[in-house]
């Protein structure tokens, strides 16, 4: 069965990362304040991007993975620039 991870836009301009079975339904749950209890207090919410995956189980993985993403690293993700997602994931240490 297939499964999305989807970022959405709160209307306090934070992003919500999150996976479902059925984008359309659990879209309208979230704006009807029945989704997360983050976006429950944020409403309404702006789906600004998704990705399709064979198994529900590897959209879930993927939620996991881009939840622990900085803001900026998502915009990037977002955007298309790989290559801003690849350096964005490296630590730089300075002395």
């Amino acid at each position: 069965m297939k499964g999305y991870m989807y970022i959405l836009r709160c209307s306090d301009g934070t992003y919500y990362t999150g996976s479902s079975k059925y984008l359309d339904i659990r879209m309208k749950q979230h704006n009807e304040g029945r989704g997360a209890n983050y976006t429950m207090k944020r409403l309404p919410v702006e789906l600004i991007y998704y990705e399709e995956y064979d198994r529900i189980d590897h959209a879930f993985y993927r939620e996991k993975q881009v939840q622990n993403w900085s803001r900026k690293k998502k915009e990037a993700l977002m955007d298309g620039r790989i290559n801003d997602v690849k350096h964005l994931a490296k630590k730089i240490f300075r002395k």
